[in-house]
């Protein structure tokens, strides 16, 4: 299948750490410098088409997988959701590549799980980091505020796609609502009694052990790491305030640090083409192709 009419992607599949599947899609030449792209909770890798689609354009091999619980990945079917597990998962995907360095972009659930994989040394020396609006520790408002939205729907979900479209408005007023629906229906899966359902595992929101239950923890984790890290900040980001920022620069202080104007918390999302130019530029100052 094309990719907004880019070349086709390959569908791949990783077994996660307690043996369940993990979907994929993969860009680029083979060998290509590895860029392995971790979604947000309650996304799916269709997050990162545009970036995914610009990195393999200028070479590179880039995978996006659906973390478990998401997408079209398997739910754990014992809702072990803490963030080592997906940590295992993502040690267990690289393993399966042949061990190989990779770039590590991860957005808000995806980067602290990088994040926690570097620092516990679960991954390949020569990695480097790109966390997309997440540090250590997110601000509690603003966290409050995503979990709200996430579970507004509750297990009843919504009548249609439109009253879905609704509420994805009224919590993004900035972002024009799309006249056309279908592709609401990768983020939402149809049940058998007809209502749509956002497209993770409930159990994901009950047992997830992220945010502040482990800022210590991440804290932590960033002062060992010794890979080249970016952290990219939305500038109206809801989590990621500017102090907490200056936090994580203090914990990391060789990390560095850009703001994408006017973008929330869904950074890539609010604007895709300043977002891929700024990884872009730190990957070719600080990750050289061999």
């Amino acid at each position: 299948m094309a990719m907004d009419g880019q070349e086709t992607s390959e569908k791949l599949t990783f077994a996660n750490s307690h043996g369940g599947m993990l979907a994929a899609d993969a860009l680029g030449p083979q060998d290509g410098r590895l860029a392995i792209l971790l979604h947000g909770g309650g996304q799916t890798r269709r997050s990162w088409r545009p970036t995914q689609a610009k990195l393999a354009q200028e070479g590179f091999r880039a995978i996006t997988v659906d973390q478990r619980g998401h997408g079209e990945s398997d739910w754990d079917p014992e809702g072990r959701y803490l963030l080592r597990y997906f940590a295992d998962d993502l040690a267990g995907i690289l393993h399966q590549l042949g061990d190989r360095p990779a770039i590590l972009i991860g957005a808000s659930l995806g980067g602290i799980t990088s994040l926690y994989a570097l620092g516990h040394h679960l991954l390949p020396k020569g990695s480097a980091l790109i966390l997309v609006d997440v540090v250590h520790r997110p601000d509690s408002e603003g966290a409050g505020e995503v979990r709200s939205f996430m579970t507004a729907s509750g297990n009843e979900g919504f009548a249609t796609l439109e009253e879905a479209a609704d509420s994805i408005a009224a919590y993004l007023p900035h972002r024009k609502r799309p006249r056309n629906l279908s592709g609401l229906q990768h983020n939402l899966r149809q049940g058998s009694d007809g209502r749509w359902r956002w497209h993770w595992d409930p159990a994901f929101m009950a047992r997830a052990d992220g945010g502040a239950a482990n800022a210590d923890l991440l804290a932590e984790c960033a002062r060992r790491i010794e890979d080249p890290i970016l952290l990219v900040r939305g500038e109206k980001s809801e989590i990621v305030t500017e102090k907490l920022a200056e936090e994580f620069l203090q914990l990391q202080p060789k990390a560095e640090y850009a703001i994408v104007p006017g973008a929330r918390h869904m950074v890539s999302g609010d604007d895709n083409d300043a977002f891929t130019r700024t990884i872009l530029d730190f990957i070719e100052k600080n990750v050289p192709a061999k």
